[in-house]
């Protein structure tokens, strides 16, 4: 099987790269050899490589700045995925894709079904719901997962950022109202390979199926875990988490307060059962430490 993956540079494709390869002949594109603003490279890719599956990790991601650049948000996270469909469709290739918590309004206080209302509340979330209904009008054979708090090993995520400010200050504010489920890109990436293994028993169920951490926390309270963690470091010192509203943090794009997903679906299609939050920032952490 021939696999096309895009966005092998960022966090989760990187572990895509590792985790596919035993399942095909993988050609990954970073954004430098792909660039999905660009419609005419998407389609030349496709056809060069001639894919029989599509896997796409590539994303505008930054939140905050898609406010100020919505059209570039569209590109890539709109408008790309529907021409990647468009070529799965002709192909008669299966395209996986990933979206957001961010699809929803954080009105709920229980977990979000994949059939529930979407409202999102900020441009990176409306353009990751355009994403999913393109590829849905498409008629190509897909799996759309959504997931949350996306962060790893490498690259910039949540994780980095509280190490990096723990090594020059002795007090961080962390908003404490917003509840998600932290979700490594090593789970995504892991859990990707079995829904795919699963497809000659199963047969592709094409739609949306919900893919983080089990559990949930707050950005508040996954600081806490992340120091908890990096305690035992050499020169490690814990800086003290002073929990804040949202409200007392503006940012340009707003955000769910609640965004928990249900993993309902996902456990009778394929027979994931997503570890905990807490066991996943564990793996996490055992990988920087081999690293």
């Amino acid at each position: 099987m021939r696999i096309l993956l895009t966005g092998a540079g960022g966090q989760v494709g990187f572990e895509l790269a590792r985790t596919l390869a035993p399942l095909g002949e993988l050609r990954a594109f970073d954004r430098a050899s792909l660039d999905l603003a660009d419609p005419d490279a998407i389609v030349a890719a496709c056809r060069a490589v001639k894919p029989a599956l599509i896997v796409n990790a590539a994303a505008y991601t930054a939140v905050d700045k898609a406010e100020s650049e919505p059209a570039a948000a569209m590109a890539v996270n709109g408008r790309a995925p529907g021409i990647l469909a468009e070529e799965a469709r002709r192909l008669g290739a299966v395209l996986v894709h990933y979206s957001t918590d961010y699809v929803f309004d954080g009105r709920k206080r229980r977990p979000y079904a994949e059939d529930d209302a979407t409202g999102p509340l900020n441009t990176y979330g409306r353009t990751k719901l355009e994403g999913e209904r393109a590829i849905a009008g498409s008629g190509c054979k897909h799996l759309v997962f959504r997931t949350s708090w996306v962060y790893g090993p490498r690259g910039r995520n949540f994780l980095a950022t509280m190490l990096a400010l723990a090594a020059s200050r002795d007090e961080i504010r962390v908003v404490d109202d917003q509840r998600g489920a932290p979700t490594t890109s090593l789970f995504l990436a892991e859990a990707t390979a079995r829904a795919l293994a699963a497809i000659p028993r199963a047969g592709v169920a094409s739609g949306i199926y919900h893919l983080s951490a089990a559990g949930e926390t707050t950005w508040a309270g996954f600081a806490r875990a992340i120091f908890d963690r990096a305690a035992g470091r050499p020169g490690f010192r814990a800086p003290r988490v002073v929990p804040i509203a949202t409200s007392d943090y503006p940012t340009p794009a707003r955000r769910p307060l609640y965004s928990v997903l249900s993993h309902r679906r996902l456990a009778a299609a394929f027979r994931i059962s997503p570890p905990g939050w807490e066991a996943q920032l564990d793996a996490c952490f055992a990988r920087l430490g081999a690293g």
